[in-house]
């Protein structure tokens, strides 16, 4: 259409021909500012939904932590502080777009081909190069809501919620076409037509109450989680009664029970008892004389509240009173095994002689109360307790009983209280406390670390004193990256009170997740 001499006929022609173009590009304009119109609509519509629906779940917890306060009060706490917070910014920005559509005439509102302009959004948030007072705030409370949640979360915010509240509210720079980083506000905000700003702060409405939301159903759902995890389970035996004689058949089931020391009860009737009042962490404690010899029932009813509602909860039991055996019975508390440099408690007694008048003789062995002793094995890998007493008619009673004696076995180091690979923010790394615990020993031992050695990929073994990371060894830390896994190794502890040093501490680690 440039080149060579054109006839009038032609000329007219091309003319036609860019009208056209103009003519089709201001149609699709106007489609455009409709379509943000409608999707504006939209976004507003569900949030109404969303907003509703948050309250809703805010409110079941509010019930929840009410009933049981201990279980679900902390998470509800969470939850209430991430709703006063989401609702503070969520009613900012709808200030926000009042500033922006205050000049719109109410029968314009709907129209939203004439919101195409960009004047009003300009001079609301931008001054020439920089921004407005309204600008700087705008940006500013963004970051606060982000800063806001991680706080109310701390440091078991998850990977996923980090990443989403991260995306969501970011206010960093946008890179332009050439690579040169544009400030957020003027590339999402500056020259746009008003209802394209507008539609843009709805959707940060919607990622508040998403968010909310997302954050409500973690914390539930954690629970829940711990609720139903198996690791909450023991196996329990319920036999069908508590004694047997010489010849009978051992009858009974081996079920599952859950063990919940935050449980509370409304109340608890116990045998003839209607408002037992001996309830401790999640169990009913039962404190009674045997009786006479013979068969006895246990019966009650444990009642929770639910939803307004009183539930019952029946149980029933039998167990038997024996006559006075004519051999003595020796039991170590913690198991047929006693632990070098421990003190072993033991529980020692003849059925139906007074524990003053029972003779229990070992190496280390010594009487603390009545029938309770504390055994402090020496040396060798075995040790035999010797008993010995009479019976009320004279006759004498005795028993030996060996127990083996082991020393104390491996620990493991511990991060937030977490054996094997921790995963964590490089961030958080700098703040670990290295410890170390003996799971699944018997014994409830509490055990202080000395000093450890740390070891970063790619750079050199940094020992530490104490429990906490040196100077040195954050100094390194600042070289690693994502996905680097962190060894902590060489870990010196030692039992605390006794000062009985830990043979052998296993080594735990640091996975860098960002």
């Amino acid at each position: 259409m440039a080149g060579g001499k054109l006839s009038p006929r032609q000329k007219m022609i091309n003319l036609m021909y860019l009208v056209f173009l103009a003519m089709l590009a201001m149609q699709m304009d106007k489609k455009v500012l409709s379509s943000f119109g409608f999707m504006k609509e939209k976004i507003e519509d569900a949030n109404i939904i969303a907003t509703k629906n948050n309250t809703n779940a805010l409110k079941s917890l509010e019930t929840k932590a009410s009933e049981q306060r201990e279980k679900f009060g902390p998470i509800y706490d969470q939850a209430k502080r991430v709703n006063e917070a989401s609702n503070e910014f969520f009613s900012y920005l709808a200030g926000l777009k009042g500033k922006m559509s205050e000049d719109i005439a109410p029968e314009d509102e709907k129209n939203y081909e004439s919101q195409k302009g960009s004047n009003k959004v300009d001079e609301l948030l931008f001054a020439g190069d920089k921004f407005t007072p309204e600008g700087d705030k705008f940006v500013a409370e963004i970051n606060k809501y982000n800063k806001a949640l991680k706080e109310v979360l701390g440091d078991s915010i998850s990977t996923t919620l980090l990443t989403n509240i991260d995306k969501r509210f970011n206010t960093n720079p946008d890179k332009s076409a050439e690579g040169q980083d544009i400030p957020w506000l003027k590339s999402r905000y500056e020259g746009m037509p008003l209802i394209t700003s507008i539609a843009n702060v709805s959707q940060i409405q919607g990622d508040v109450r998403t968010t909310e939301s997302e954050i409500i159903n973690s914390l539930v759902g954690g629970q829940l989680e711990a609720e139903v995890s198996m690791s909450k389970y023991n196996g329990i035996v319920a036999l069908d009664k508590n004694a047997f004689y010489p010849g009978e058949k051992v009858t009974g089931s081996v079920v599952l029970g859950r063990y919940d020391a935050t449980l509370k009860p409304t109340r608890v009737e116990f045998n003839e008892n209607k408002d037992y009042k001996n309830f401790k962490d999640g169990h009913v404690v039962v404190d009674m004389p045997a009786g006479s010899v013979g068969d006895k029932k246990i019966k009650g009813t444990i009642f929770f509240t639910e939803k307004g509602e009183e539930i019952p909860v029946p149980f029933e039991t039998t167990y038997s009173v024996i006559p006075k055996p004519n051999s003595a019975v020796i039991s170590a508390d913690k198991m047929n095994v006693v632990y070098r440099g421990l003190a072993n408690p033991m529980t020692i007694s003849i059925p139906g002689i007074p524990g003053n008048k029972v003779s229990a003789i070992a190496p280390g062995l010594k009487r603390t109360s009545g029938d309770n002793y504390v055994m402090r094995p020496k040396g060798g890998n075995e040790v035999a307790i010797r008993v010995s007493g009479k019976l009320p008619d004279g006759s004498p009673v005795s028993s030996v009983k060996k127990f083996r004696i082991k020393d104390i076995p491996p620990a493991a180091g511990t991060i937030r209280n977490q054996y094997g690979t921790v995963k964590m923010p490089k961030a958080s790394v700098a703040k670990i406390v290295v410890g170390a615990g003996l799971p699944d020993f018997l014994f409830d031992l509490r055990l202080k670390v000395s000093s450890f050695k740390i070891k970063i990929p790619g750079q050199v073994t940094i020992p530490v004193s104490g429990t906490r990371l040196n100077a040195r060894a954050k100094k390194a830390l600042q070289r690693a990256r994502r996905g680097d896994i962190i060894t902590i190794f060489g870990i010196n502890a030692s039992v605390v009170g006794s000062g009985v040093k830990i043979k052998k501490v296993f080594n735990v680690n640091i996975e860098i997740t960002n």
